[in-house]
């Protein structure tokens, strides 16, 4: 499937400016600064919960970010009263936009999916409430199922009278070739979309479509051509009213390449209308170097947190393990008496004092018995027309894949996201008619790793191919898989009687499984396939994360 961030790069072409070599003086000094993960600190590690998987809340009223492990990129949050909510990019995922629900923006639940039949890929989104109601804006990119989307950008929003919804269909607000809208009210009462690049639309009253041109508003700021990054790209506008000002805060440098790139600045204004000042301490955030915890910090949304302090969600790459995706990070900012606001976190990887809000149960259980169904909030289609949904079916203790195509490439895919560094996953797998299926580590349709059974032969999935590994697993059309992923070496095991397992003879590396290698802005995914013509019955899908 065609890269979307291709796409991305060709919507900002006119704003590119990749850099040259050296990072800026400032942030030289910090270069020779030791990285040691988290876990393997001295003080306080993640603290556990549901299954093992770790948790930010330390219980001692401090974090640990991130505060949404696993790959949740471009949060969009929206402060209503005392509740938080956010969703983020689910790109070639159906349902897609997973709404998540907090009191103290470290403990998140997830409340389910706002789009049951993506248009095509979802790009970065805003969520924003007018007039008591409750609206998402949302890029569609095409897709090669999305024939009908006119360009390769299209812009459309969905509506409810509840973050739980029920979320309207996508409505077309007919503005093409921009990404990442950012909704504001101005001071003259009307609505306006932010986009990328600077651009800037209108909207109708009701917020359901445009009225007027786009039009050019801001330049984003723009750092030392000296410095490391993939690219200008500016992306990403957030927009928020404090006092005499709007905020404008956007993401530059590019998301994902060099650790130093993707970084946070600020604009402000008295009018929604401009002109717009560049932040004097612009970057407010950024990674200084690669030996960092954290790196290509970006796409920030600011709201003001429980008890009055303000801070920042965005997303970061965790160093070592970039195939866990872009993963969802707080940190506290300060106002200056000037106005302008600086960010107080450091580098992330030492705990930070917890907001006071009230804490809930966080996360979810990834094991699933198929009893009820969990798609959009567990489990995911894998680029896919809406319609594929119709391929499967939950209940009865068993997940039932209708197969298509030959393979992971082309096949039914139904995938979900994981957050530890460490991990194991198995399943219990039945096959019907002429099906192929199996377990599977996936990235994309390019990039894969895992097992599959036909009846005849096991089928060693690596590097999105199959293997020329022979694996001398029994002929059989009802096994057990299990895969462990620990700190990214994979091994496969599989059983006939899911009590007497044997280990694959193949073990795999896959830290290399990351964007920078496919050039897509996806995360290494447990996964189960279905691929020829009939069925593939799954029962059993468990999880635990690994010490």
């Amino acid at each position: 499937m065609e890269s979307r961030r291709t796409a991305m790069k060709l919507a900002v072409a006119g704003a590119l400016g990749i850099s040259g070599s050296g990072l800026a003086a400032n942030a030289a000094k910090k270069d020779d600064a030791k990285f040691k993960p988290a876990a393997d600190r001295d003080g306080p590690r993640w603290r556990t919960g549901i299954e093992g998987q770790r948790i930010a809340d330390l219980g001692d009223g401090r974090f640990l970010n991130p505060v949404l492990s696993g790959d949740y990129p471009d949060p969009s949050v929206l402060k209503d009263g005392d509740d938080y909510y956010m969703t983020h990019s689910s790109f070639d995922s159906a349902p897609g936009l997973l709404i998540w629900h907090s009191r103290d923006l470290v403990n998140w639940r997830p409340l389910g999916p706002a789009l049951a039949k993506p248009l095509g890929t979802v790009f970065a989104v805003d969520i924003a409430k007018h007039d008591g109601r409750y609206f998402i804006y949302i890029p569609f990119m095409k897709a090669p199922w999305s024939t009908d989307l006119p360009s390769f950008a299209n812009t459309f929003v969905i509506h409810a009278p509840s973050m739980e919804g029920p979320w309207s269909d996508p409505i077309d607000l007919k503005v093409g070739g921009l990404i990442d809208p950012g909704h504001v009210v101005g001071e003259d009462g009307h609505r306006y979309l932010f986009f990328n690049d600077g651009k800037r639309v209108r909207l109708t009253a009701d917020g359901l479509a445009t009225d007027g041109p786009v039009e050019t508003a801001y330049q984003a700021w723009r750092y030392p051509d000296d410095w490391i990054t993939e690219a200008y790209s500016p992306e990403g506008p957030k927009l928020f009213r404090r006092g005499d000002y709007f905020y404008l805060v956007n993401a530059v440098g590019g998301t994902s390449g060099p650790a130093t790139g993707h970084m946070i600045v600020a604009a402000r204004s008295r009018s929604i209308h401009g002109p717009w000042e560049n932040c004097p301490h612009n970057p407010i955030q950024r990674t200084h170097s690669r030996q960092e915890m954290w790196w290509s910090r970006g796409h920030a949304t600011c709201v003001e947190g429980p008890g009055g302090q303000w801070y920042m969600v965005y997303h970061g790459y965790e160093n070592g393990y970039h195939t866990l995706g872009r993963q969802t990070l707080v940190e506290p900012i300060e106002w200056t008496p000037d106005g302008w606001f600086r960010a107080t976190g450091g580098d992330l990887s030492e705990p930070l004092r917890k907001p006071r809000g009230p804490a809930q149960p966080h996360g979810m259980a990834h094991s699933d018995s198929f009893h009820t169904d969990r798609l959009g909030t567990l489990w995911n289609l894998y680029g896919s027309a809406p319609a594929e949904t119709a391929r499967i079916a939950i209940g009865d203790g068993a997940l039932t894949l209708k197969a298509k195509g030959k393979g992971p490439s082309d096949g039914v895919v139904l995938t979900q996201q994981v957050g530890d560094r460490s991990y194991e996953v198995s399943v219990e797998l039945e096959l019907t008619d002429k099906t192929s299926g199996g377990l599977l580590l996936f990235f994309d349709d390019r990039l894969f790793l895992g097992m599959g059974i036909d009846g005849h032969r096991m089928t060693t999935w690596r590097g999105g191919k199959a293997s020329y590994w022979p694996e001398p697993a029994p002929p059989a059309r009802r096994i057990f898989m299990r895969i462990t992923n620990q700190e990214q070496v994979v091994t496969f095991y599989y059983s006939l009687d899911g009590k007497n397992w044997t280990r694959h003879g193949v073990r795999s590396e896959v830290t290399g499984y990351n964007a920078n290698t496919v050039d897509n802005l996806l995360s290494l995914r447990p996964a189960l396939y279905a691929a020829g013509e009939g069925e593939v019955l799954f029962r059993n899908f468990t999880y635990r994360a690994l010490a």
